[in-house]
């Protein structure tokens, strides 16, 4: 992947925007929308609290890691939709736009 190319997604909670999931070379940022702050609704996750927008880590996070299929399903998943195994991100998008236990999807984000 390009250093300077940073691949960017919406967090959405009940079709609600909550966020932003971004990533570069180097790591992962999700930055919760300010009116989602705002709102009466929840943080996506324990260990990204709304008190703070902002997050950065240099893996994947927990929650979004959680969204992804593992073992079989994941290789399933790669091959059928022509996804390398490592792309998470790729994953993401293909796999948490629709049809994820819960509240949360992620979706690809126009520019």
């Amino acid at each position: 992947m390009n250093s300077h190319k940073i691949r960017s997604a919406c967090v959405f909670y009940n079709n609600i925007l909550a966020g932003y999931l971004l990533q570069n070379s180097r790591s992962y940022t999700f930055l919760y929308d300010s009116n989602y702050v705002v709102s009466q609704n929840p943080s996506i996750a324990l260990d990204m609290p709304k008190k703070k927008r902002l997050f950065r880590s240099s893996y994947l996070f927990p929650y979004f890691q959680g969204l992804l299929p593992e073992g079989a399903n994941k290789a399933f998943y790669c091959e059928r939709l022509g996804i390398k195994r490592t792309d998470k991100f790729a994953m993401l998008l293909n796999l948490a736009s629709h049809e994820t236990i819960g509240a949360v999807t992620i979706r690809e984000r126009s520019h």
